[in-house]
């Protein structure tokens, strides 16, 4: 009996799936009314100048963001069923989750994604009185170790990863 329980208590993961989609579908349709809200600005504005665009080329790089942090949180809810629920999800090949480290590693190439458009909208958005620099530095520094964490995961064995 305590075998049948255990077994079944994986599907108590259905509550970080359902949370993790519902807050990726939210963030997604959210986001979808933040760049409709800025096209109506724009439309009924009407102004057209190089600081209007870059004003609106940084909402527009911001809606990225977003999107792809919408994206993580629907790759987790994705993972997160392939793993306890049920692996015979038909994903395509990229996304395929056999392990959590597979989980963690696309989810760190969708950090990696989220803070170069950080830096791309604070790059856009730079009027030269901060030390953007420093900044893209900093950013370099964390991707790095990142990427080298990707590697790290890359290079071990199936049998390492358990």
């Amino acid at each position: 009996m305590l075998r049948r329980i255990l077994a079944s208590s994986r599907f108590i993961t259905l509550i970080a799936v359902a949370g993790t989609f519902v807050a990726s579908s939210a963030l997604i349709v959210y986001e979808a009314l933040v760049i409709g809200e800025m096209l109506v600005d724009v439309w009924r504005v009407g102004n057209v100048s190089s600081k209007d665009a870059k004003i609106f080329a940084v909402g527009l790089i911001e809606a990225v963001d977003v999107f792809l942090i919408a994206i993580a949180l629907y790759i987790i809810s994705l993972g997160l069923y392939a793993l306890f629920v049920d692996d015979s999800l038909p994903l395509p090949a990229w996304l395929r989750i056999q392990s959590l480290d597979d989980l963690k590693g696309h989810l760190v190439s969708v950090v990696i994604a989220v803070l170069a458009v950080l830096f791309l909208r604070e790059a856009v958005a730079w009027d030269g009185t901060r030390d953007i620099l420093a900044f893209g530095g900093a950013l370099a520094l964390v991707i790095v170790a990142l990427t080298l964490y990707l590697r790290g995961l890359g290079g071990r064995s199936d049998d390492e990863r358990r």
